[in-house]
């Protein structure tokens, strides 16, 4: 099946999420109740680790994170050329971020036959936590994240980190690890996921928080070429 997917008709995708708040203390009361619950399901058997020392984890949870950055990128042929084009959707404005990135969406999809988005660990992060947020900030869907009762194969979904797997389910591979066996540059030569929050709230740095993304979501690219089988001497990177 992945042989048959043309590469042009794959939206590569990453975003870089925040908690919702700097610190714990600054949560209303009714938030703190509800981290405190989960926290306590965070930690388990790590009775020494306080909700408030759990708080930096935050951000991985669609009900307390946010976006801050999403990076989507595609191979495209121009003239004999195949030429990588990138954009970035990197603010403080959640909801315009989102509206921006569905617009754009919107027009990829209207272009190809059968469109499908790819990042790695995707399936169970990205894609689920843009869903979520989207619904949160009262937007409507783009048709393509519109998956609602669809059986897992059905999604319009590709996950390199899954393609990795080849059926064996207790294999998680990172996509530095797995950029590093497959000869690939690493896209941690700055920062790296834990560091998003650090950056955004002690530095605002939203172009340096983008510029990370954006190498997440040229190698994610990379890999899937790697795994199709398809070279990438042709492909233009620079953009």
């Amino acid at each position: 099946m992945l042989y048959s997917i043309p590469t042009d008709s794959v939206l590569f995708v990453d975003i870089e999420t925040v908690p919702q708040h700097p610190d714990f203390a600054e949560l209303d009361d009714a938030e703190k109740a509800l981290w405190e619950r989960k926290a306590n399901q965070i930690a388990k058997d790590k009775t020494e680790e306080t909700p408030a020392e759990i708080y930096g984890r935050a951000g991985i949870y669609a009900e307390f994170g946010r976006i801050v950055c999403i990076s989507a990128g595609c191979i495209v042929a121009d003239g004999g050329q195949r030429k990588w084009w990138v954009k970035s959707f990197a603010s403080h404005d959640e909801r315009a971020l989102l509206q921006d990135f569905a617009q754009m969406l919107n027009r990829f999809c209207k272009t190809k036959a059968r469109a499908r988005l790819c990042g790695h660990n995707a399936k169970e992060f990205d894609f689920p936590y843009i869903i979520r947020r989207m619904i949160i900030g009262g937007l409507p869907l783009p048709p393509v994240l519109q998956v609602f009762g669809q059986k897992p194969w059905e999604t319009p979904f590709l996950d390199t980190m899954e393609l990795w797997k080849f059926g064996d389910y207790k294999q998680f591979s990172s996509l530095a690890l797995l950029a590093h066996v497959l000869g690939i540059p690493t896209p941690k030569d700055d920062i790296d996921g834990s560091q998003v929050a650090g950056v955004y709230y002690g530095d605002g740095d939203l172009p340096r928080i983008a510029c990370y993304c954006e190498k997440d979501v040229i190698t994610t690219a990379r890999i899937f070429l790697k795994l199709k089988g398809e070279a990438e001497s042709g492909v233009a990177w620079g953009g």
